[in-house]
């Protein structure tokens, strides 16, 4: 296996432009009350973004940019059996990034030594501290209740109410995430990186963003510690359209 060589952390501010909508799984339902909730940390009570929220919205935006997408995650069989030249580096630099399944990694040792172990590690994404401690020192609350319902298309009449909990717009969090570097990876890892969080940005986090959620920002972005924000405004999240 390739020996580790590096580890980049890239860090920025992630503010709400839109509400967010990341669902707590609710077990129970109460007369009167919300009926979707937002994930909460169990001790603050205060909203939180997890990773695997956001590696999960990056992975995928990233597999439909690359054209092979599919109903699962892309695997070893993809990689290994796309006969599109210009499809199969970028298909690698994903399954890098983000790792294979135990099964792939049981079925192709050789595989597995060329690929390696998955560079991005994601954290959970709490409230920015500042942000959190003005809100509650203003006896405000941390997040909004939405109404919502659907419209009979023929009598314009409403039905079917529901009230939704999100996170309100201009909320910020504390993003982070690392990169791992190894012997002779691709120098365009740390490029992919940074267009999967730009299209984050042109896209949506959590739910709804049909209707007008989860749209994002990432501000002040650095990169192990070095303000990158110049550079990460510069980032094409389809650099062949540019081509072209």
């Amino acid at each position: 296996m390739p020996k580790l060589t590096n580890i980049t952390t890239i860090a920025a501010t992630l503010k709400l432009v839109t509400g967010l909508r990341i669902g707590a799984g609710d077990s129970e339902m109460h007369i009167g009350g919300v009926d979707n909730t937002v994930i909460k940390h169990p001790l603050t009570d205060a909203p939180y973004i997890p990773g695997s929220s956001l590696k999960g919205k990056m992975r995928s935006l990233l597999e439909w940019r690359s054209g092979a997408v599919q109903e699962k995650p892309l695997g070893a069989k993809e990689y290994t059996g796309e006969k599109d030249a210009a499809k199969q580096p970028e298909i690698k630099r994903v399954l890098q990034l983000f790792g294979i399944g135990g099964g792939d990694s049981k079925d192709d040792a050789n595989l597995v030594a060329e690929l390696g172990p998955t560079r991005l590690a994601f954290w959970d994404c709490p409230l920015e501290e500042a942000w959190e401690q003005e809100v509650r020192d203003n006896n405000q609350l941390l997040t909004e209740v939405k109404s919502e319902n659907a419209i009979n298309r023929i009598s314009g009449v409403a039905r079917d109410p529901r009230n939704v909990e999100r996170v309100p717009a201009g909320a910020k969090f504390d993003f982070r995430l690392s990169l791992k570097h190894l012997e002779g990876d691709d120098s365009l890892l740390l490029e992919t990186v940074l267009q999967g969080l730009k299209l984050i940005e042109l896209d949506s986090l959590g739910g709804s963003g049909s209707r007008g959620y989860g749209k994002v920002q990432f501000d002040g972005l650095t990169i192990n510690g070095k303000d990158e924000s110049d550079k990460f405004a510069k980032v094409e999240a389809f650099p062949d359209l540019k081509k072209s």
